[in-house]
């Protein structure tokens, strides 16, 4: 009795470092604002940088681009996540974000195809390179850094931090995606309105500098950073030491980049391009799911402190397989519908969402935690979420989209199934 009141103090007593995870979150907000605006505003831009004529080929061209700057994650996520663990955190984010921030004021200065012909979309390929190594490293590195600085007891709550500021920064890029698209017409978007919220991406940029050069390297990293240093063949090591965890963490984040994917990216142009949707109704939808999906990250990273992540990761994944199927039948032209699957997919998402840096920070050592993720998570991100815009617009050209939400549908089945072997790791000591 004794025990549990003195246990209960302490977590009333202990205080949220506020601006500790602001300053660890903001870089990964900027990533995910610049990589979500290429998907939301490609609808706008295909045109410029691959010849016209053909607006669907423009728009798979776009996609591909889109997807190949994926494939580029996993480099990064190995290359940083191992900088990170022999380096430092502090040190990989700040590079991580200095590439994203350039790499999106690069793409808002570009010429088009017009101007310069194929080297257009070659340097768009290039500055997407520079923005797949980014993120790569980014995702795995904040979030071993969140996990390491939070109580066990706290750690689901300190987790929801990192998508507070991804659904910040979505949110940002559906609201100005919604303000341009009701400011200005569609020869304006065209012309110069999709270039705005790239340049916005390199004034972010400068803050998250700002921000980030007074984070304090965490104990976790100074305490094992010599055990890192002596690891050979690090990524042959997760598999070899660390198998179920590398299986666990692939089977589980296929999931959640689908999730990702498809209602804060593939969505936009889906419904405006082939259902017909208004872009006005679509951004008003995504923005009003996104705050529900940012409101809801604490109260949930709250509830997995309490009763365990498993519960979560369950009500998630089932209600992923049984729904999907039917809310695609929603996306069409009506203000309601939309709200209905942008609200009912991300609301639970943020479920996931909400813990992810905690499962992912729980699964692997120290030594090893920042290139761990960084791989495997990187790798099946590139395979499910960086061919998500281009598998939809391909079938959807195809009159065949529902073949895509039934492939959601069984990939949540196949997750599921994979959370039962998931060991319960609320309140756990990080190795």
């Amino acid at each position: 009795m004794v025990e549990s009141e003195i246990e209960s103090e302490s977590v009333v007593r202990h205080r949220l470092p506020i601006r500790k995870l602001f300053a660890a979150s903001v870089g990964n907000a900027l990533e995910w604002f610049d990589w979500t605006i290429y998907a939301t505003f490609s609808i706008y831009f295909a045109t410029a940088f691959f010849p016209s004529g053909n607006d669907t080929l423009a728009q798979i061209n776009t996609f591909a681009t889109y997807a190949l700057a994926f494939f580029f994650r996993p480099l990064g996520g190995l290359l940083l996540g191992r900088f990170a663990d022999v380096r430092g955190r502090k040190p990989a984010m700040i590079l991580t974000i200095s590439l994203m921030a350039g790499g999106s004021v690069v793409i808002g200065i570009l010429p088009s195809f017009s101007l310069v012909g194929w080297l257009a979309p070659v340097l768009l390929l290039l500055a997407r390179i520079a923005q797949g190594l980014s993120l790569g490293g980014e995702v795995s590195n904040a979030s071993a850094y969140l996990g390491e600085i939070a109580p066990p007891k706290w750690r689901g709550r300190y987790s929801s931090f990192f998508y507070i500021s991804t659904g910040s920064a979505v949110l940002l890029a559906s609201v100005l995606g919604f303000v341009l698209a009701r400011t200005l017409d569609k020869a304006d978007l065209n012309a110069y309105g999709w270039r705005i919220p790239f340049l916005l991406g390199g004034v972010l940029g400068i803050i998250g500098l700002w921000l980030r050069r007074s984070l304090v390297e965490t104990e976790q990293f100074e305490q094992n950073k010599t055990t890192a240093r002596r690891v050979r063949r690090p990524l042959l090591a997760t598999l070899r030491h660390h198998p179920k965890a590398v299986g666990l963490l692939v089977g589980i984040t296929m999931l959640s980049t689908l999730c990702y994917y498809t209602f804060f990216s593939a969505l936009t142009p889906f419904a405006v391009k082939t259902r017909h949707a208004s872009d006005v109704d679509v951004f008003l939808a995504l923005s009003v799911g996104t705050a529900l999906f940012v409101v809801l990250q604490y109260p949930f990273g709250m509830l997995s402190d309490r009763i365990g992540r498993k519960p979560q990761l369950y009500v998630w994944s089932a209600a992923m397989a049984i729904l999907t199927v039917p809310l695609s039948t929603l996306v069409r032209p009506a203000l309601g519908g939309l709200l209905v699957v942008f609200c009912v997919g991300l609301g639970l998402y943020a479920a996931f969402s909400s813990l992810a840096p905690a499962i992912m920070s729980e699964l692997f050592p120290t030594s090893l935690r920042g290139l761990g993720i960084g791989a495997w998570y990187n790798l099946t991100v590139a395979v499910f979420g960086g061919t998500a815009p281009l598998v939809i617009s391909a079938l959807s050209a195809a009159n065949a989209s529902i073949a895509f939400f039934w492939y959601v549908a069984v990939a949540a089945l196949i997750t599921f199934v994979v959370i039962l072997r998931l060991p319960e790791t609320r309140a756990s000591e990080l190795r």
